[in-house]
């Protein structure tokens, strides 16, 4: 018991970060707060296309300098999956930056379930990673805040388990969001705008299965929106839960979330907005592990202090950089 107490104050000295700390999580000198997001990484032990997505990360997450790094979904698609977990987080852990993971339909098709790869995850150096609420649906549910200049939580950050695969019915296909997912959302921003003097926050979402409004994007015929602004690649048609519970509704009567961010279609990596919300996809990060003709690499997030704007773009495989939008400026609806 004494040698256990002494290893985890040692951890903490050393790393300077425990999964307690989302107010480790700030707003720099200068009003900013840049996020990494990795997505599909497929990452396979051993294989060559996995040893060139560790090089590119570190590459990106040298050259971006963020405060936080996202994994949002199937991360890991392989056994052992303790060593996959491990050699991919480290990229970031080992670089002191605080991370956040939610997992895809594919994570726990192999030894681990869902909860045992939080357990271990949540446990790492400088992970921020949480089983979050046990009586909802999904694990991996939580949020992070992120304080002002002034120590004071100045922007949200929510974190969804999108789930897998639908287990209710006939229809195969993904899982949806549950009901109670939706509540606890709502019930959540309801609180954090009260506290607020009932001014939303600035907030984004994190998830890996698109939501059925991805869909409505680019078609006008359904939406009743024209010309909407979209930038960024649509190589393949959006891939959502079979069932449509909400979310987004809720997300647009709170007021609080600017954007969501998800993964799961590999050959796309666009942003667009819809009723005020802009919906984005990350940029497949698994090189040369799965499905992919638009390229890989990593969609980068910069929030501004006490603003609800955000600047977004996709760094790629070789370092050049994508579809840079400023929120909301770019998606101001074209007459």
């Amino acid at each position: 018991m004494m040698r256990k107490i002494v290893w985890s104050l040692l951890a903490m000295s050393m790393f300077g970060c425990t999964n307690e700390q989302e107010a480790g999580l700030s707003f720099n000198k200068d009003g900013k707060f840049k996020i990494v997001q990795f997505t599909d990484i497929h990452y396979n032990t051993g294989s060559e296309g996995s040893a060139q997505a560790i090089q590119m990360m570190k590459r990106i997450v040298d050259a971006e300098k963020p405060d936080l790094v996202v994994y949002t979904g199937d991360v890991i698609t392989c056994n052992p999956q303790k060593q996959g977990w491990d050699e991919v987080l480290d990229v970031v852990a080992e670089r002191r930056i605080p991370y956040a993971v939610v997992l895809g339909n594919h994570d726990d098709e192999h030894d681990w379930t869902r909860e045992q790869i939080f357990d271990h995850i949540s446990a790492k150096p400088y992970s921020l990673a949480r089983k979050g609420a046990g009586d909802i649906k999904g694990t991996g549910n939580y949020i992070l805040k992120i304080a002002g200049n002034t120590k004071k939580t100045s922007a949200l950050l929510y974190f969804f388990d999108s789930n897998a695969y639908s287990k209710v019915g006939e229809q195969q296909g993904y899982d949806w969001f549950g009901f109670d997912q939706v509540s606890w959302y709502r019930k959540n921003s309801r609180e954090f705008t009260r506290a607020n003097e009932r001014i939303p926050y600035p907030a984004l979402a994190f998830f890996h299965i698109p939501l059925h409004e991805y869909t409505l994007l680019r078609d006008t015929t359904k939406n009743y929106v024209k010309n909407t602004p979209f930038f960024g690649v649509r190589e393949e048609k959006e891939c959502p839960g079979i069932l449509n519970t909400g979310m987004f509704a809720a997300m647009v009567e709170g007021g609080d979330v600017m954007s969501t961010f998800v993964g799961h279609d590999h050959d796309n990596d666009y942003i667009g907005c819809l009723n005020g919300i802009c919906l984005a996809y990350g940029r497949c990060t698994g090189v040369r592990s799965t499905y992919n003709k638009i390229g890989f690499g990593a969609r980068v997030i910069e929030l501004k202090e006490n603003s609800r704007t955000f600047e977004t773009w996709i760094r790629d495989l070789q370092d050049q950089i994508l579809h840079k939008v400023v929120y909301p400026d770019s998606f101001a609806t074209q007459e």
